[in-house]
């Protein structure tokens, strides 16, 4: 009907046939099914393989004219990447050329950056990055980034640039940073170059809970035609392959779970036969043998295509002419199918939309500062270089200040002690791969410390390593290295830049190896100075950190410090709402808030909203009392916390007027009560579960009409007969606040653990300060924090929490080995082991570890299980003679009565 021509071909879905077995297992993942219910849906065969030309001719002799017609058409194949052209946007004042446009916008923000007058020096440094713009047709690009940011402040939205191009003079006049070029010396022309001629490269970080909104804009300004979120393309890592082949294969989810339990985080590596035989399944047993196999094969295999974090596509034309567009997932987005590897070969400009959540935190610690301290601050006006904040930092009081709260910074910090801006970019660049892997650390701190001479390995290298004391630690020093010392071209750096970009999927980087070091030694170089670099430069290609992001970022750092240390009140409100973020949970940032001063209040049925509040202080001269919000109770809606207090009015007076003017479920008020939200109503969890069960699954309309004209005080309503419960034990109320609230104003859990702990010979975490290095000892605390940096060399860090303190645990490879199921799993956790001792810094080195989690059943000790003494006390209570109260109790016992008898009496059965 056509006249389409016969083509032959063979489908072919492997390239050899003995990987037909793979491809079976991938089938039936595509169709989330088991092998055995695939059936037909198998192929009949291994035929469908890759197979040389002459096979090919083979097969399809009796069809010459198929055989004839797939030539023609292989031969017109002739499309190249190359013939695609790509026009960045051009969006201006009529009038305006991109270039005028942006000096103009520039040199308006340059006169309210510096309204006494623009420096001499920056304006000789805007008036050259102007230049260069120019030169290499960059306006564009420039005005869109300035667009987008325009936007998030007219919406009060936080943002920060970084990235290669964001800490320019340009940039900070745009206001697209807010790193002031006069605190930190990053030449414009290391990144973008005349002679290099490399795109910009402009990150910007928005609020996390609000970029959004930043999307949206993007997508209403440009149009969907135009701008799309480029791709990134997820793969199989060991617990995906395992679950996903496990499934296949047949096995439970409760088998498929422990198999993936046995994987630490995101490891590549499959799954080890010991860790499964620990985990008490049989390795040999067929179907697990065969999901350890095909699990491992499939590591590193595309899984799907996902959306990048936010690096967008701008075009002037359609941009579906360049690449295909799909929807997402995500409602509302549309992607393009290249990931961000593809779209920089091709040279089309992206820009990161990027989400922090320090960026929210920030944005609601300022707005806190405005509306209860009056002070009115934004990122670039927080006074700066303050010493008191240096010194808090300086002593490791970093939990939950940006970039320098886990364990490996805090160690660092009281070794390095930052007493300036540009201490705190080197901070942020030091604790990485690249500078760690290159052994550039510990000579770094010994020239800062004075115990070694501050050398360099000749006088070109001193412009390029000055700042860093000789030892280099970021990627541009390691660029400039290769040019000055080993006699790198530009266009050869450009690309050792981008084989650092992307070591992890090409591994290209090892091909600049030789060459950069033999380039050294044939120039004077030392050796073994070459070989570090080079270590440095392979570092930096799993993690690297440019001088560039290092500063933006040590501005959040500088920013979060001060509000801790000035406002902890204001700081530890303002990160409780921006969660879920950074190492620590809820409640080592109640803990470390309370620590530092701060009365935190619970939360309230009459007082707390979905945020945590601040609440006017004690002391004129006091913190604000921090309130939780509902946000803290698990399994609460926003929607239903809402409706809690629009219909709070001038306060509730009990758990039936909650329910009848919210309309609430029983089951919502239920975590109400497990949160203990109804104590100031004179109500404890049991007597709030207590009356939730009296309550109707809903009030009959005459009845509702009744209750509700009560609630406001036009009608008397006859009582039930008031029950005393026996009081919860003060343990149990911290396991509840744990299992609802993630945290406990109350007291601590091992606080009840401690005789158990004494009698083990298990000292307080405190006794750590005291005890001298080299000493050994044993404690316990609840896990708070595990960590497995890449560069540790298997090397576990992990910390316990106690009701006296913290401790920084190091678990070294073999004894992670021997403990593995405790390190991975264990709430609570018991440490032998030796101390280690270096000024104030102090781990415990484990030699021994031990699960005690089962302890936690200490704090369910309850106070009473004697449910007839509960029947007895009802009697005191009786205020009718013809109405016995034990009558009321067996009733709601036999039929809704049974959840709150459970909560009450932990320990018995009711049938």
């Amino acid at each position: 009907r056509f006249q389409i021509p016969l083509l032959g071909g063979n489908d072919a879905l492997y390239h050899a046939p003995e990987r037909r077995p793979l491809q079976d297992v991938l089938a039936a993942i595509r169709m989330g099914q088991t092998l055995d219910q695939m059936g037909y849906g198998l192929a009949a065969h291994a035929e469908r393989h890759l197979k040389p030309p002459s096979e090919m001719m083979r097969l399809l002799r009796n069809y010459p004219a198929a055989i004839a017609s797939t030539l023609e058409i292989a031969g017109r194949c002739t499309f190249s990447l190359d013939d695609l052209r790509y026009d960045y946007p051009i969006e201006v004042t009529p009038g305006e050329t991109p270039q005028s446009e942006l000096a103009r916008r520039t040199w308006a923000g340059a006169l309210e950056r510096y309204p006494e007058g623009v420096p001499d020096h920056v304006a000789r440094l805007v008036q050259h990055e102007l230049d260069i713009i120019a030169t290499l047709d960059y306006a564009p690009y420039f005005l869109t980034v300035d667009d987008i940011v325009r936007f998030a402040r007219s919406r009060d939205i936080l943002a920060q640039g970084r990235g290669s191009a964001a800490n320019s003079a340009v940039c900070f006049c745009l206001g697209i940073t807010s790193v002031d070029p006069a605190r930190i010396d990053v030449l414009f022309e290391r990144f973008v170059s005349a002679e290099r001629r490399e795109p910009p490269d402009i990150d910007v970080d928005f609020e996390h809970e609000r970029r959004e909104e930043v999307i949206q804009y993007i997508y209403d300004r440009y149009g969907r035609e135009r701008a799309g979120i480029a791709a990134t393309v997820i793969t199989y890592r060991s617990r995906s392959a395992v679950r996903e082949v496990g499934k296949v294969m047949g096995l439970s989810a409760d088998m498929v779970g422990a198999l993936s339990g046995t994987v630490w985080g995101w490891s590549s590596k499959g799954v080890d036969p010991d860790h499964i035989r620990e985990a008490g399944l049989d390795p040999d047993d067929p179907a697990i043998a065969r999901t350890i196999v095909f699990s491992r094969e499939i590591i590193g295999f595309p899984r799907h295509l996902s959306q990048h974090v936010g690096g967008f596509v701008i075009t002037q034309g359609a941009l579906d002419s360049v690449v295909p567009i799909a929807n997402a997932a995500m409602a509302d987005r549309t992607f393009v199918e290249w990931d961000k590897d593809d779209l920089d070969t091709l040279g089309i400009l992206k820009i990161d939309i990027l989400a922090l959540g320090m960026l929210t935190c920030i944005a609601r610690g300022l707005d806190l500062l405005r509306r209860h301290k009056q002070i009115d601050h934004d990122l670039a006006q927080v006074p700066a270089e303050d010493p008191h904040v240096y010194d808090m930092i300086c002593k490791a009081d970093t939990i939950g200040v940006f970039q320098i709260e886990s364990r490996a910074q805090m160690s660092m910090l009281p070794r390095l002690k930052p007493r300036s801006f540009y201490d705190l970019v080197i901070e942020v660049a030091i604790v990485r791969p690249g500078p760690i892997q290159g052994d550039m650390v510990h000579p770094y701190l010994r020239r800062r410390r004075g115990e070694e001479p501050v050398r360099f390995p000749s006088a070109e290298l001193e412009a390029v390593l000055g700042k860093t004391l000789g030892v280099p630690l970021f990627q541009e020093q390691a660029m400039r290295i290769a040019i000055v010392a080993a006699g790198f071209t530009p266009t050869e750096a450009d690309r050792l830049r981008r084989a650092m970009a992307t070591f992890r999927k090409t591994g290209l980087i090892h091909a600049f190896g030789m060459k950069l070091v033999e380039g050294m030694v044939a120039r004077g170089y030392e050796r073994d100075f070459a070989e570090r670099c080079f270590r440095q430069i392979e570092g930096f290609g799993e993690y690297g950190f440019p001088e560039s992001h290092a500063a933006s970022f040590a501005l959040l750092v500088y920013v979060s410090a001060w509000l801790k240390h000035h406002h902890p009140d204001v700081f530890a409100c303002a990160l409780l709402n921006a969660q879920p973020m950074g190492f620590y949970a809820p409640a080592q940032i109640v803990r470390d808030a309370r620590n530092h001063g701060v009365v935190v209040c619970p939360v309230d049925i009459n007082a707390s909203d979905w945020d945590c509040t601040l609440e006017p202080p004690a002391a004129p001269d006091g913190f604000h009392l921090l309130r939780l919000g509902f946000r803290q109770i698990k399994g609460l809606s926003v929607h239903d916390a809402e409706r809690l207090m629009v219909h709070r009015r001038s306060g509730y007076r009990g758990v039936r007027d909650v329910w009848l003017r919210t309309g609430l479920s029983r089951a919502v008020l239920e975590r109400l009560a497990e949160a203990d939200v109804f104590h100031t109503l004179g109500l404890n969890r049991r007597d709030a579960l207590w009356e939730i069960e009296a309550l109707g699954a809903a009030p009959l309309p005459l009845f509702a009409a009744a209750e509700a004209l009560a609630a406001h005080g036009g009608l008397v309503l006859m009582d039930e007969a008031e029950v005393h419960l026996p009081p919860m034990g003060l343990g149990h109320q911290v396991a509840m606040d744990y299992a609802r609230l993630r945290l406990s104003l109350k007291s601590h859990p091992m606080v009840f653990l401690r005789d158990s702990m004494t009698a083990q010979g298990r000292k307080p975490i405190s006794v750590l300060s005291t005890i001298k290095d080299g000493s050994h000892l044993a404690i316990a605390g609840l896990v708070t924090v595990r960590q497995r940096p890449g560069t540790a060399k298997g090397v576990i860090f992990a910390t316990l929490e106690d009701e006296t303190g913290t401790a920084n645990v190091i678990v070294w490879p073999r004894a992670f080995e021997l403990y593995r199921r405790i390190v991975l799993g264990a709430r609570v956790m018991g440490v032998r082991g030796r101390v280690q001792r270096e000024g104030i810094v102090i781990h415990l080195i484990a030699d021994h570890l031990d699960d005690l989690t089962p302890h936690l059943m200490e704090l369910l000790a309850p106070v009473s299980t004697n449910l007839d003494g509960a029947l007895a006390r009802a009697d005191e209570v009786r205020r009718d003679p013809g109405n016995d109260p034990r009558d009321m109790i067996r009733a709601r016992m036999s039929t809704k009565g049974r959840r709150a008898a459970k909560v009450a009496y932990p320990s018995r059965d009711f049938h």
